[in-house]
Protein backbone atom coordinates (compact mmCIF):
# COMPACT_ATOMS: atom_id res chain seq x y z
CA UNK A 1 0.00 0.00 0.00
CA UNK A 2 1.32 3.42 -0.96
CA UNK A 3 2.27 5.78 1.86
CA UNK A 4 0.24 8.94 2.40
CA UNK A 5 3.13 11.02 1.05
CA UNK A 6 3.25 8.93 -2.12
CA UNK A 7 -0.53 9.11 -2.49
CA UNK A 8 -0.43 12.90 -2.20
CA UNK A 9 2.20 13.08 -4.93
CA UNK A 10 0.09 10.79 -7.15
CA UNK A 11 -2.97 12.98 -6.63
CA UNK A 12 -0.88 16.00 -7.57
CA UNK A 13 0.05 14.19 -10.79
CA UNK A 14 -3.62 13.59 -11.62
CA UNK A 15 -4.50 10.33 -9.88
CA UNK A 16 -7.98 10.02 -8.31
CA UNK A 17 -8.40 11.35 -4.79
CA UNK A 18 -8.53 14.65 -2.93
CA UNK A 19 -6.37 16.43 -0.36
CA UNK A 20 -7.24 19.41 1.81
CA UNK A 21 -4.34 21.44 0.39
CA UNK A 22 -2.22 21.20 -2.77
CA UNK A 23 0.70 22.51 -0.67
CA UNK A 24 0.90 19.08 1.00
CA UNK A 25 2.79 17.92 -2.09
CA UNK A 26 5.61 20.39 -1.37
CA UNK A 27 8.44 19.92 1.09
CA UNK A 28 7.70 21.30 4.59
CA UNK A 29 10.68 23.66 4.22
CA UNK A 30 8.40 25.70 1.94
CA UNK A 31 6.31 26.49 5.05
CA UNK A 32 9.46 27.21 7.07
CA UNK A 33 10.36 29.92 4.56
CA UNK A 34 6.89 31.51 4.44
CA UNK A 35 6.89 35.22 5.42
CA UNK A 36 3.72 34.71 7.47
CA UNK A 37 4.32 31.84 9.90
CA UNK A 38 1.62 29.23 10.33
CA UNK A 39 1.16 25.56 11.09
CA UNK A 40 1.55 24.62 7.44
CA UNK A 41 -0.71 22.62 5.11
CA UNK A 42 -2.96 20.00 6.61
CA UNK A 43 -5.61 19.87 9.29
CA UNK A 44 -4.40 22.86 11.34
CA UNK A 45 -3.68 25.24 8.48
CA UNK A 46 -6.65 27.44 9.46
CA UNK A 47 -5.61 27.70 13.12
CA UNK A 48 -3.87 30.80 14.43
CA UNK A 49 -0.21 30.36 15.33
CA UNK A 50 0.60 32.28 18.55
CA UNK A 51 3.08 35.11 18.31
CA UNK A 52 6.57 33.99 19.25
CA UNK A 53 6.08 30.34 18.36
CA UNK A 54 9.29 28.51 17.43
CA UNK A 55 10.31 28.79 13.80
CA UNK A 56 12.61 26.51 11.91
CA UNK A 57 15.54 28.00 10.02
CA UNK A 58 16.18 26.91 6.48
CA UNK A 59 17.12 23.28 5.93
CA UNK A 60 20.45 23.02 4.04
CA UNK A 61 19.92 22.58 0.30
CA UNK A 62 21.62 19.17 0.21
CA UNK A 63 18.75 17.74 2.26
CA UNK A 64 16.01 19.56 0.35
CA UNK A 65 17.40 18.44 -2.99
CA UNK A 66 18.17 14.83 -2.05
CA UNK A 67 15.95 12.05 -3.38
CA UNK A 68 13.91 9.87 -1.07
CA UNK A 69 16.30 6.98 -1.74
CA UNK A 70 19.35 9.10 -0.90
CA UNK A 71 17.81 10.43 2.32
CA UNK A 72 16.87 6.92 3.38
CA UNK A 73 20.44 5.72 2.82
CA UNK A 74 21.94 8.69 4.69
CA UNK A 75 19.66 8.11 7.69
CA UNK A 76 20.53 4.42 7.78
CA UNK A 77 24.24 5.22 7.58
CA UNK A 78 24.09 7.88 10.32
CA UNK A 79 22.17 5.58 12.65
CA UNK A 80 24.65 2.78 12.04
CA UNK A 81 27.55 5.11 12.88
CA UNK A 82 25.85 6.41 16.04
CA UNK A 83 24.67 3.00 17.23
CA UNK A 84 23.32 2.99 20.78
CA UNK A 85 24.29 6.62 21.26
CA UNK A 86 21.00 7.69 19.66
CA UNK A 87 17.39 6.54 19.86
CA UNK A 88 14.80 7.66 17.31
CA UNK A 89 11.20 7.91 18.47
CA UNK A 90 8.29 8.05 16.01
CA UNK A 91 4.73 9.04 16.87
CA UNK A 92 1.85 7.04 15.37
CA UNK A 93 0.90 10.05 13.22
CA UNK A 94 4.27 10.43 11.51
CA UNK A 95 4.69 9.75 7.81
CA UNK A 96 5.81 6.21 6.88
CA UNK A 97 9.09 7.50 5.48
CA UNK A 98 10.05 8.64 9.00
CA UNK A 99 8.52 5.71 10.90
CA UNK A 100 10.74 3.39 8.85
CA UNK A 101 13.71 4.66 10.89
CA UNK A 102 12.10 4.78 14.34
CA UNK A 103 13.42 2.55 17.10
CA UNK A 104 10.13 2.92 18.95
CA UNK A 105 6.64 3.83 17.63
CA UNK A 106 3.78 4.87 19.90
CA UNK A 107 1.75 7.70 21.36
CA UNK A 108 3.37 10.65 23.12
CA UNK A 109 3.60 9.12 26.58
CA UNK A 110 4.60 5.67 25.38
CA UNK A 111 7.46 7.30 23.53
CA UNK A 112 8.52 9.37 26.52
CA UNK A 113 8.70 6.16 28.54
CA UNK A 114 10.58 4.46 25.70
CA UNK A 115 13.17 7.20 25.93
CA UNK A 116 13.57 6.52 29.65
CA UNK A 117 14.17 2.86 28.86
CA UNK A 118 17.17 3.77 26.68
CA UNK A 119 19.40 5.16 29.40
CA UNK A 120 22.46 4.40 27.29
CA UNK A 121 21.45 6.85 24.55
CA UNK A 122 23.23 10.20 24.49
CA UNK A 123 20.60 11.72 22.21
CA UNK A 124 16.86 11.21 21.78
CA UNK A 125 15.54 12.27 18.38
CA UNK A 126 11.79 12.78 18.82
CA UNK A 127 9.88 12.58 15.56
CA UNK A 128 6.69 14.13 16.87
CA UNK A 129 5.75 17.64 17.98
CA UNK A 130 7.11 20.18 20.45
CA UNK A 131 5.17 19.24 23.60
CA UNK A 132 6.23 15.61 23.16
CA UNK A 133 9.90 16.54 22.99
CA UNK A 134 9.42 18.69 26.10
CA UNK A 135 7.90 15.75 27.98
CA UNK A 136 10.76 13.51 26.91
CA UNK A 137 13.25 16.10 28.18
CA UNK A 138 11.44 16.34 31.52
CA UNK A 139 11.68 12.57 31.97
CA UNK A 140 15.14 12.09 30.47
CA UNK A 141 18.50 12.27 32.23
CA UNK A 142 20.11 15.70 32.44
CA UNK A 143 22.95 14.63 30.18
CA UNK A 144 20.65 13.30 27.44
CA UNK A 145 19.92 15.67 24.54
CA UNK A 146 16.35 15.65 23.23
CA UNK A 147 16.16 16.78 19.60
CA UNK A 148 13.13 17.87 17.56
CA UNK A 149 14.07 17.61 13.85
CA UNK A 150 11.89 20.59 12.88
CA UNK A 151 11.34 23.29 15.52
CA UNK A 152 8.15 24.39 13.74
CA UNK A 153 6.49 21.05 14.53
CA UNK A 154 4.21 22.40 17.23
CA UNK A 155 0.60 21.50 18.09
CA UNK A 156 -2.32 23.83 17.48
CA UNK A 157 -4.37 22.24 20.27
CA UNK A 158 -1.57 22.63 22.79
CA UNK A 159 -1.19 26.25 21.70
CA UNK A 160 -4.87 26.96 22.48
CA UNK A 161 -4.09 26.98 26.22
CA UNK A 162 -1.15 29.14 27.28
CA UNK A 163 0.17 29.65 30.79
CA UNK A 164 -0.98 33.28 31.06
CA UNK A 165 -4.58 32.50 30.04
CA UNK A 166 -4.80 29.45 32.30
CA UNK A 167 -3.35 31.38 35.24
CA UNK A 168 -5.86 34.19 34.73
CA UNK A 169 -8.70 31.64 34.59
CA UNK A 170 -7.40 29.99 37.77
CA UNK A 171 -7.37 33.32 39.59
CA UNK A 172 -10.94 34.07 38.47
CA UNK A 173 -12.08 30.68 39.75
CA UNK A 174 -10.26 31.16 43.06
CA UNK A 175 -12.15 34.42 43.60
CA UNK A 176 -15.44 32.57 43.09
CA UNK A 177 -14.73 29.30 44.86
CA UNK A 178 -12.26 30.38 47.50
CA UNK A 179 -9.39 28.09 48.41
CA UNK A 180 -10.62 26.28 51.52
CA UNK A 181 -11.43 22.54 51.40
CA UNK A 182 -14.97 21.33 52.15
CA UNK A 183 -15.90 19.14 55.13
CA UNK A 184 -14.59 16.05 53.31
CA UNK A 185 -11.21 17.67 52.67
CA UNK A 186 -11.74 18.21 48.96
CA UNK A 187 -10.37 21.47 47.56
CA UNK A 188 -12.65 23.67 45.41
CA UNK A 189 -11.01 22.75 42.08
CA UNK A 190 -8.26 20.53 40.64
CA UNK A 191 -6.43 21.37 37.38
CA UNK A 192 -6.06 18.54 34.87
CA UNK A 193 -4.02 19.00 31.72
CA UNK A 194 -4.00 16.68 28.77
CA UNK A 195 -0.61 15.35 27.72
CA UNK A 196 -1.03 17.49 24.60
CA UNK A 197 -0.01 20.68 26.39
CA UNK A 198 3.10 22.71 27.04
CA UNK A 199 5.59 21.89 29.77
CA UNK A 200 4.55 25.14 31.45
CA UNK A 201 0.99 23.87 31.88
CA UNK A 202 2.17 20.53 33.21
CA UNK A 203 4.26 22.52 35.68
CA UNK A 204 1.19 24.62 36.57
CA UNK A 205 -0.70 21.44 37.45
CA UNK A 206 2.20 20.15 39.50
CA UNK A 207 2.29 23.37 41.52
CA UNK A 208 -1.48 23.52 42.08
CA UNK A 209 -2.31 19.99 43.18
CA UNK A 210 -3.15 18.87 39.66
CA UNK A 211 -2.27 16.07 37.31
CA UNK A 212 -1.64 15.11 33.67
CA UNK A 213 -3.80 12.69 31.69
CA UNK A 214 -3.58 10.83 28.40
CA UNK A 215 -6.44 9.79 26.14
CA UNK A 216 -6.14 6.24 27.48
CA UNK A 217 -6.34 7.07 31.20
CA UNK A 218 -8.49 10.22 31.26
CA UNK A 219 -11.31 8.52 33.22
CA UNK A 220 -8.90 7.23 35.88
CA UNK A 221 -7.34 10.68 36.20
CA UNK A 222 -10.75 12.36 36.55
CA UNK A 223 -11.63 9.88 39.28
CA UNK A 224 -8.36 10.80 41.02
CA UNK A 225 -9.22 14.49 40.70
CA UNK A 226 -12.81 14.10 41.97
CA UNK A 227 -11.52 12.29 45.05
CA UNK A 228 -9.45 15.36 45.88
CA UNK A 229 -11.50 18.20 44.45
CA UNK A 230 -15.08 19.34 44.11
CA UNK A 231 -14.56 20.32 40.48
CA UNK A 232 -12.05 19.95 37.65
CA UNK A 233 -10.58 22.51 35.26
CA UNK A 234 -9.73 20.43 32.17
CA UNK A 235 -7.51 21.77 29.40
CA UNK A 236 -6.74 22.14 26.57
CA UNK A 237 -9.03 19.66 24.73
CA UNK A 238 -12.71 20.23 25.36
CA UNK A 239 -13.76 17.07 23.50
CA UNK A 240 -11.66 14.59 25.46
CA UNK A 241 -12.84 16.22 28.69
CA UNK A 242 -16.51 16.25 27.67
CA UNK A 243 -16.58 12.72 26.26
CA UNK A 244 -14.78 11.28 29.29
CA UNK A 245 -16.83 13.11 31.93
CA UNK A 246 -20.11 12.35 30.12
CA UNK A 247 -19.27 8.63 30.13
CA UNK A 248 -18.68 8.95 33.88
CA UNK A 249 -22.18 10.38 34.39
CA UNK A 250 -21.43 14.12 34.58
CA UNK A 251 -24.40 16.01 33.04
CA UNK A 252 -23.61 18.24 30.07
CA UNK A 253 -25.15 21.24 31.80
CA UNK A 254 -22.51 20.92 34.51
CA UNK A 255 -19.66 21.10 31.99
CA UNK A 256 -19.47 24.75 30.91
CA UNK A 257 -16.91 25.83 28.33
CA UNK A 258 -14.28 28.39 29.30
CA UNK A 259 -13.38 30.79 26.50
CA UNK A 260 -10.30 32.74 27.71
CA UNK A 261 -11.21 35.72 25.53
CA UNK A 262 -14.48 36.35 27.37
CA UNK A 263 -15.33 37.43 30.90
CA UNK A 264 -15.77 34.40 33.17
CA UNK A 265 -15.04 32.32 30.11
CA UNK A 266 -18.37 33.37 28.60
CA UNK A 267 -20.41 31.94 31.48
CA UNK A 268 -22.64 33.30 34.21
CA UNK A 269 -21.45 33.12 37.80
CA UNK A 270 -24.23 30.62 38.53
CA UNK A 271 -23.05 28.32 35.71
CA UNK A 272 -19.48 28.39 36.99
CA UNK A 273 -20.59 27.77 40.58
CA UNK A 274 -22.66 24.76 39.51
CA UNK A 275 -19.89 23.31 37.33
CA UNK A 276 -18.47 19.86 37.87
CA UNK A 277 -15.99 20.03 34.97
CA UNK A 278 -14.91 23.29 33.34
CA UNK A 279 -13.79 22.63 29.78
CA UNK A 280 -11.20 24.78 28.03
CA UNK A 281 -12.04 26.13 24.59
CA UNK A 282 -9.52 23.95 22.73
CA UNK A 283 -9.66 21.16 20.18
CA UNK A 284 -7.63 18.98 17.82
CA UNK A 285 -8.05 20.05 14.21
CA UNK A 286 -7.35 16.51 12.99
CA UNK A 287 -10.22 15.01 14.97
CA UNK A 288 -12.53 17.98 14.47
CA UNK A 289 -12.72 17.00 10.79
CA UNK A 290 -14.76 13.89 11.56
CA UNK A 291 -18.55 14.14 11.54
CA UNK A 292 -21.67 12.01 11.91
CA UNK A 293 -22.37 12.16 8.17
CA UNK A 294 -19.12 10.30 7.51
CA UNK A 295 -20.18 7.56 9.91
CA UNK A 296 -23.59 7.30 8.25
CA UNK A 297 -21.93 7.01 4.83
CA UNK A 298 -19.60 4.28 6.12
CA UNK A 299 -22.54 2.29 7.48
CA UNK A 300 -24.43 2.74 4.21
CA UNK A 301 -21.49 1.59 2.08
CA UNK A 302 -20.32 -1.16 4.43
CA UNK A 303 -23.17 -2.82 6.39
CA UNK A 304 -21.76 -4.23 9.61
CA UNK A 305 -18.79 -1.86 9.62
CA UNK A 306 -17.09 -1.36 12.99
CA UNK A 307 -16.56 2.34 13.64
CA UNK A 308 -13.83 3.34 16.11
CA UNK A 309 -12.96 6.98 16.75
CA UNK A 310 -10.54 8.86 18.95
CA UNK A 311 -12.06 10.60 22.04
CA UNK A 312 -10.70 13.93 20.77
CA UNK A 313 -13.55 13.80 18.22
CA UNK A 314 -16.67 15.93 18.90
CA UNK A 315 -19.27 14.32 21.17
CA UNK A 316 -21.85 13.56 18.41
CA UNK A 317 -19.17 11.62 16.52
CA UNK A 318 -18.18 9.62 19.61
CA UNK A 319 -21.84 8.92 20.35
CA UNK A 320 -22.48 7.72 16.78
CA UNK A 321 -19.42 5.44 16.70
CA UNK A 322 -19.33 1.89 18.00
CA UNK A 323 -16.26 2.59 20.13
CA UNK A 324 -13.96 5.43 21.11
CA UNK A 325 -10.42 5.08 22.36
CA UNK A 326 -6.84 6.27 22.22
CA UNK A 327 -4.46 5.55 19.35
CA UNK A 328 -3.16 2.56 21.28
CA UNK A 329 -6.73 1.35 21.90
CA UNK A 330 -7.52 1.58 18.19
CA UNK A 331 -4.44 -0.38 17.25
CA UNK A 332 -5.08 -3.08 19.84
CA UNK A 333 -8.77 -3.37 18.88
CA UNK A 334 -7.87 -4.04 15.27
CA UNK A 335 -5.10 -6.43 16.24
CA UNK A 336 -7.47 -8.41 18.45
CA UNK A 337 -10.10 -8.94 15.72
CA UNK A 338 -9.98 -12.64 14.82
CA UNK A 339 -12.33 -12.54 11.83
CA UNK A 340 -11.97 -10.37 8.72
CA UNK A 341 -13.69 -7.09 9.61
CA UNK A 342 -14.42 -3.76 7.99
CA UNK A 343 -13.13 -0.92 10.18
CA UNK A 344 -13.87 2.76 9.71
CA UNK A 345 -11.41 4.73 11.82
CA UNK A 346 -11.63 8.31 13.02
CA UNK A 347 -8.06 9.39 13.65
CA UNK A 348 -5.03 10.74 11.77
CA UNK A 349 -4.76 9.36 8.26
CA UNK A 350 -1.09 8.25 8.38
CA UNK A 351 -1.88 5.91 11.25
CA UNK A 352 -5.02 4.57 9.54
CA UNK A 353 -3.13 3.94 6.32
CA UNK A 354 -0.39 2.09 8.23
CA UNK A 355 -2.94 -0.07 10.05
CA UNK A 356 -4.52 -0.99 6.71
CA UNK A 357 -1.12 -2.17 5.46
CA UNK A 358 -0.30 -3.99 8.71
CA UNK A 359 -3.60 -5.90 8.88
CA UNK A 360 -4.45 -6.84 5.27
CA UNK A 361 -6.99 -9.44 6.43
CA UNK A 362 -9.26 -6.52 7.36
CA UNK A 363 -10.70 -3.67 5.33
CA UNK A 364 -9.56 -0.51 7.12
CA UNK A 365 -10.22 3.04 5.97
CA UNK A 366 -10.29 6.56 7.35
CA UNK A 367 -13.73 8.06 7.94
CA UNK A 368 -12.62 11.30 6.27
CA UNK A 369 -12.25 10.65 2.51
CA UNK A 370 -10.13 13.80 2.10
CA UNK A 371 -6.44 13.21 2.77
CA UNK A 372 -5.59 15.81 5.41
CA UNK A 373 -2.72 14.79 7.72
CA UNK A 374 -1.76 16.50 10.95
CA UNK A 375 -0.15 19.76 9.80
CA UNK A 376 2.53 19.78 12.47
CA UNK A 377 3.46 16.09 12.42
CA UNK A 378 3.83 16.59 8.67
CA UNK A 379 6.60 19.14 9.33
CA UNK A 380 8.92 16.23 10.23
CA UNK A 381 10.40 15.04 6.93
CA UNK A 382 13.22 12.54 6.25
CA UNK A 383 15.35 15.51 5.20
CA UNK A 384 15.19 16.97 8.71
CA UNK A 385 15.82 13.57 10.28
CA UNK A 386 18.93 13.06 8.12
CA UNK A 387 20.11 16.58 8.97
CA UNK A 388 19.98 16.18 12.76
CA UNK A 389 21.39 12.64 12.70
CA UNK A 390 24.34 13.64 10.54
CA UNK A 391 24.85 16.58 12.86
CA UNK A 392 25.21 14.12 15.75
CA UNK A 393 27.76 12.15 13.72
CA UNK A 394 29.80 15.37 13.47
CA UNK A 395 29.37 15.99 17.21
CA UNK A 396 26.83 18.78 16.67
CA UNK A 397 23.50 18.82 18.54
CA UNK A 398 20.88 20.54 16.37
CA UNK A 399 17.45 21.68 17.60
CA UNK A 400 17.87 20.62 21.22
CA UNK A 401 14.74 20.98 23.37
CA UNK A 402 15.49 21.91 26.98
CA UNK A 403 12.99 22.53 29.78
CA UNK A 404 14.38 24.54 32.71
CA UNK A 405 14.19 23.13 36.23
CA UNK A 406 11.71 25.83 37.29
CA UNK A 407 9.18 24.17 34.96
CA UNK A 408 10.52 20.62 34.72
CA UNK A 409 10.45 19.91 38.48
CA UNK A 410 6.72 20.67 39.04
CA UNK A 411 5.83 19.18 35.64
CA UNK A 412 7.51 15.94 36.70
CA UNK A 413 5.35 15.96 39.85
CA UNK A 414 2.17 16.14 37.74
CA UNK A 415 3.42 13.37 35.45
CA UNK A 416 4.32 11.13 38.40
CA UNK A 417 0.85 11.67 39.86
CA UNK A 418 -0.54 10.42 36.56
CA UNK A 419 1.65 7.32 36.72
CA UNK A 420 0.44 6.62 40.25
CA UNK A 421 -3.24 7.13 39.39
CA UNK A 422 -4.35 3.61 38.49
CA UNK A 423 -7.85 2.15 38.70
CA UNK A 424 -8.42 1.04 42.28
CA UNK A 425 -5.22 2.66 43.53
Amino acid sequence: MASIDTTIQLIRAGAPGTTCSPALAKGPWESDAAPEPGYGPGSSMGDILPTGSPRQGQLPAEYKDASAIELDARIVAAKATLGDRVVVLGHFYQRDEVIAHADFVGDSFQLANAARARADAEAIVFCGVHFMAETADILARDDQAVILPNLAAGCSMADMADIDSVTECWEDLARLYGTEPDETGRVPIIPVTYMNSSAALKGFCGENGGIVCTSSNAATVLEWAFERGQRVLFFPDQHLGRNTAKAMGVPLERMPMWNPRRELGGNTEAEVMDARVILWHGFCSVHKRFNVGQIEKAREDHPGVRVIVHPECPMPVVDAADEAGSTDYIRKAIGAATEPTVFAIGTEVNMVNRLAAEFPQHTIFCLDPVICPCSTMYRIHPGYLAWVLEGLVRGEVINRISVGDDVAVPARVALERMLDARPGA
